[in-house]
């Protein structure tokens, strides 16, 4: 609370600072540091097409922003300001956006009103829309009415479009996730990190990312029974050394915290917790099995896909309805849901024992990043056909 306070008095000093009346801006918003992944394909297309403009990101979480406040693909990050009227004014006043990206949702109204009434063109990335949401339970307009704020949406699937048409809005495109593009970008680029190489010792390797206490509960059991030839990386979602290392001292096995490495041999020990933030998506690179966290409590499913992109089977909670990547990959079997230790136990044991069977897993986990990318081109298209006047 302190981060979200703080920081957002930060906001209109460093527009006013950092942002002249006569230059260009094309502002992307995201809620948190999830958005802002699937906002990068777009973000790097955007920068290729419209060179001149500078590019503003705001978030709406510390998550988000103190990760990438130093963002190289953006000229300037800020914390979006609270949704008052007097807010929104000055924010645009002195942002001054000729295109506004927002990704996934985040539909503040006073925002998308201001937007709408300054005729500023605004599209919706990665959107992606249910049936509970008060859009579509409501009948008033004023529900409604800051939708009205955009000039296209693109949406991840025929149900959000369908949703959309139902209260009237048309300029609808399924184009699908653009973390699908995303992902897939990743094997493109230089995974290696030499101390995993070191930690692993070519053995088999289980990475648990972005996990929460209920998680690492779920886990426990097995790591502390762990008799294979298996070396187990967690990164926690939260990075709370006093937790971490409670965790770490209730763990019989030798463990060594990636903060702690410097004149260790690390081929000793059978986990390495990553108490950093940044590396998830590089480690996954090494994984054989992937368990992705926030699916057994009630914070929400973390990213399936970065792990999926390197071909492995991944396992995670029950908690996932919301989450249609998790649904349709679940069904393709090449992710496993789990409710118990038990189960944990059971799917583990048998992804190891098994090669063949976690070969399979995996491929078709990489066949399902293939065969969803293509968004990022889509919306560029857009944009080309669209906004070159701006140039």
């Amino acid at each position: 609370m302190k981060l979200f306070v703080e920081g957002r008095k930060n906001t209109f000093p460093l527009l006013k600072s950092q942002i002249n009346k006569d230059e260009r801006v094309i502002w992307f918003h995201m809620a948190s540091l999830g958005e802002y992944e699937q906002g990068v394909p777009v973000m790097e297309k955007v920068k290729e097409l419209f060179p001149t403009h500078r590019i503003v990101v705001s978030f709406y979480s510390p998550s988000g922003y103190e990760v990438k406040k130093n963002s190289t693909l953006a000229d300037l990050v800020v914390y979006l300001p609270l949704d008052t009227a007097k807010n929104v004014n000055s924010f645009l006043d002195l942002l001054h956006p000729e295109l506004a990206i927002f990704v996934k949702y985040e539909f503040w109204p006073n925002i998308l009103n201001e937007l709408n009434r300054r005729d500023i063109q605004t599209v919706l990335v990665s959107g992606g829309f249910r049936e509970d949401q008060l859009f579509f339970k409501m009948t008033n307009s004023w529900f409604k009415k800051p939708l009205e704020a955009f000039n296209h949406f693109f949406v991840q699937n025929e149900k959000s479009k369908s949703l959309l048409n139902s209260i009237g809005f048309n300029n609808v495109s399924v184009s699908g996730d653009t973390r699908f593009d995303r992902v897939a970008n990743q094997l493109q680029l230089n995974n290696k990190l030499d101390f995993i190489e070191e930690f692993l010792d070519n053995k088999l390797c289980i990475v648990a990312g972005s996990t929460w206490p209920e998680d690492e509960s779920l886990l426990k059991e097995f790591i502390m029974q762990n008799n294979w030839d298996v070396k187990i990386i967690i990164a926690p979602h939260t990075i709370d050394q006093d937790r971490i290392r409670a965790f770490q001292k209730s763990i019989s096995i030798p463990s060594v915290l990636f903060t702690e490495r410097e004149g260790k041999q690390l081929s000793d020990s059978k986990l390495l917790i990553i108490d950093t933030v940044g590396l998830l998506t590089k480690i996954y690179s090494y994984a054989d099995i992937a368990y992705v966290g926030g699916a057994v409590g009630t914070t929400g499913l973390h990213n399936i896909l970065e792990p999926a992109t390197f071909g492995i089977p991944i396992i995670t909670g029950t908690n996932f309805n919301k989450f249609p990547e998790a649904i349709h990959l679940e069904a393709l079997k090449g992710l496993y849901a789990v409710n118990s230790k038990h189960e944990v136990i059971s799917i583990l044991n048998k992804l190891i024992d098994d090669p063949e069977f976690r070969l399979k897993t995996g491929s078709i986990s990489k066949k399902y990043i293939q065969e969803n990318g293509g968004a990022t081109e889509m919306i560029s298209s857009y944009f080309q056909e669209n906004f070159v006047k701006i140039e």
